[in-house]
């Protein structure tokens, strides 16, 4: 009785033992892949002795004029001036005439119950730039006052909202991803004043199973302030239920009706 047990004693020793070093084999080669060190090819070569060895020429940049003055750039594709709807469509069918109201002062409102309204043209990675006012008299709180939302690629929400004097949770106040990525500020003008967002979103990437290999990622200036720093998204925004990612290309800009008369104008964008 005695051996048996010594035996069984020596085999599990040796197997705690394997899994020890299974264990710290694991934890060594995390340890090296987490510290990696970067090092770029050119680093590797003889260091350069004149200035010239580290200069060059082509290709040469394109010239984009700039957005000053009330300009936009030269190279911005412009999708709403004021002057017509003519780049948008009804979200209900795709192919009926944007429903909102346009106004004489170079804006759009939206038409209560119409729904939302998309871009003609489908876009993947851009800079966007939009400017949004919400309604004066303030209207009923939370959620349900001064609300809207702009959808890139028809998919993930960048929340439009009436923050002022109006607290929400974070993760759906004005400037979050809705329901995922608070904003790092708060950078609301006055009610009734116009907001800005200038906005950077590269588009997420999939293999050829539809696996997602690179989340789509946001950067995103309210007023001028940085209010999200290229903030992975983590897939869709609903109201209700987590997020996920269904594989996808180019697709239209949304904005949402969610009931509240907000307005938008100076809408342009540049594809990247």
């Amino acid at each position: 009785m005695r051996k048996t047990f010594t035996l069984v004693t020596i085999v599990l020793t040796v197997f705690l033992s394997c899994q020890e070093k299974v264990k710290e084999e694991v934890t060594e080669t995390a340890v090296k892949v987490e510290d990696a060190v970067i090092v770029h090819e050119e680093y590797t070569k003889p260091e350069p002795t004149e200035p010239e060895d580290t200069e060059y020429y082509e290709p040469k940049v394109p010239f984009v004029g700039p957005a000053t003055g009330g300009k936009i750039p030269s190279d911005a594709i412009v999708l709403f001036d004021g002057t017509s709807l003519e780049h948008w469509v009804s979200a209900k069918d795709s192919t009926s005439a944007a429903p909102w109201r346009l106004n004489k002062d170079g804006s759009m409102t939206v038409a209560d119950k119409t729904g939302d309204i998309l871009t003609k043209q489908q876009f993947g990675d851009m800079q966007l730039h939009i400017e949004w006012r919400s309604p004066l008299p303030v209207q009923r709180d939370n959620q349900n006052r001064g609300n809207s939302g702009i959808f890139l690629n028809g998919l993930y929400e960048i929340q439009v909202l009436d923050q002022n004097d109006n607290p929400t949770y974070v993760n759906g106040q004005v400037g979050s991803i809705y329901k995922q990525g608070p904003p790092l500020a708060m950078a609301s003008v006055p009610t009734g004043d116009w907001n800005t967002y200038d906005i950077i979103y590269h588009m997420p990437e999939f293999n050829a199973d539809g696996g997602k290999t690179k989340s789509a990622t946001v950067t995103v200036l309210h007023n001028g302030v940085l209010i999200q720093n290229h903030t992975a998204i983590q897939g869709t925004t609903p109201y209700k239920g987590r997020g996920v990612y269904e594989p996808h290309g180019a697709a239209p800009i949304r904005l949402q009706d969610h009931g509240n008369p907000m307005s938008f104008r100076n809408i342009w964008l540049r594809r990247m």
